[in-house]
């Protein structure tokens, strides 16, 4: 869509009792609810020629919406000369390794120093769509979580992305390396998750307004009370997979909020207890991802090699359960 843009559409009999933000997206898929609550809040939406008062809104048939996409704005964060560990870049992309404990746009209490910072650094532009500061971000890891994550360097390359991601076309795969050892090879958890009743930092499958979310885990190694999992989400809930795996009773190792740094202290293996003791982050990776990139149309597909926190846990695990040499 291009800057200014404005869009048109009339209710019709079938899409009446819609809700506004329901409706919008139907009629431009390109973009996320995120963009379009937005967009309703900064008074780009109308309604019969009037800004609409929420995003809830019942339409009535014959009602005429409005929508206006604002002009990028320019990007106020500071470029800063951070290493990046790039896996691909072109015209219209970034894949990149994000190293676990990297923060990726800025947030309070970590305004530098943040992926975002680097790759602007990096870049000359990046895609606008996301406002001032997540400029080109499409989807996000959490600041411990490691791994393959995509960037939109233009709004064209950041509304395919998007729609790609909105409409669950983005294979995303990671490892987990987790407490306990699952009886079943493979199985798929499907708990709603949303914002903790109590704890706003936390997310919980005991949410009072869960939404709806779907994993699919399977046994890659068994290690006694560890085990190394592949992990497929196909749905993007904040801190969805640490969330779903803790609930089954295989929080993340290292994770400090789901219980997965707790349960390092009862490790009775003295020479573990010392691995683990040098976990720099929790030991969850974004392994792989797939996509179909947004001006060529050709299917890619990416890997990010596991973490060295991640890969000598992993060599000393299999050292004491195989024989395998560290």
């Amino acid at each position: 869509m291009n800057d200014g843009a404005e869009k048109q559409f009339t209710v019709s009999d079938k899409e009446r009792d819609f809700r506004l933000d329901v409706f919008v997206a139907l009629k431009i898929p390109s973009l996320s609810r995120s963009q379009i609550k937005r967009m309703i809040e900064e008074g780009d939406v109308m309604v019969n020629h009037a800004p609409a008062s929420k995003a809830g809104l019942r339409l009535r048939e014959s009602d005429i919406v409005v929508t206006t996409m604002r002009p990028s704005q320019p990007c106020q964060i500071t470029p800063q000369d951070i290493a990046l560990n790039i896996i691909y870049e072109d015209h219209d992309i970034l894949v990149i390794n994000k190293a676990a404990g990297m923060v990726v746009h800025p947030a309070p209490g970590h305004y530098d120093g943040t992926l975002v910072n680097a790759v602007l650094h990096h870049c000359d532009d990046l895609s606008g769509i996301n406002g001032v500061i997540r400029p080109g971000i499409v989807h996000r890891l959490d600041k411990d979580t490691s791994g393959v994550l995509l960037v939109a360097k233009n709004d064209d390359a950041h509304l395919h992305l998007a729609h790609q991601f909105k409409e669950h076309e983005i294979k995303k795969i990671y490892q987990a390396l987790v407490f306990g050892e699952p009886r079943e090879d493979e199985g798929i958890i499907s708990f709603p998750v949303g914002r903790h009743p109590e704890d706003r930092k936390k997310m919980s499958t005991r949410s009072r307004r869960g939404r709806n979310a779907l994993t699919h885990w399977q046994v890659l190694g068994r290690y006694g009370e560890m085990s190394l999992l592949r992990v497929e989400i196909m749905t993007g809930r904040t801190h969805q997979i640490r969330v779903h795996l803790a609930a089954e009773g295989y929080a993340v190792v290292g994770d400090q909020l789901y219980g997965g740094r707790g349960r390092c202290k009862t490790v009775q293996d003295t020479a573990l207890r010392v691995h683990l003791s040098r976990l720099a982050a929790h030991a969850l990776h974004a392994w792989r991802i797939g996509f179909v990139h947004p001006q060529s149309g050709q299917e890619m597909e990416f890997i990010a090699p596991l973490p060295d926190h991640m890969t000598e846990l992993i060599r000393y695990l299999e050292s004491r359960c195989y024989g395998f040499p560290e």
